[in-house]
């Protein structure tokens, strides 16, 4: 019989990774379309009235 190792961590890692990465691009483009975006939101809020 022929023995295989558990690589059920293995997965866990991958997808850990997988999300620290998705985290790090969407900082990211927060970070350089965070002014232009807040930007957007002013102007809305002044045409509608606000302060």
């Amino acid at each position: 019989m022929l023995y295989l190792a558990h690589e059920d961590g293995q997965g866990l890692v991958e997808y850990a990774l997988i999300l620290v990465l998705v985290a790090i691009v969407v900082i990211a483009i927060l970070a350089i379309l965070g002014p232009q975006i807040g930007n957007v939101f002013s102007q809305i809020t002044n045409t509608l009235g606000g302060v």
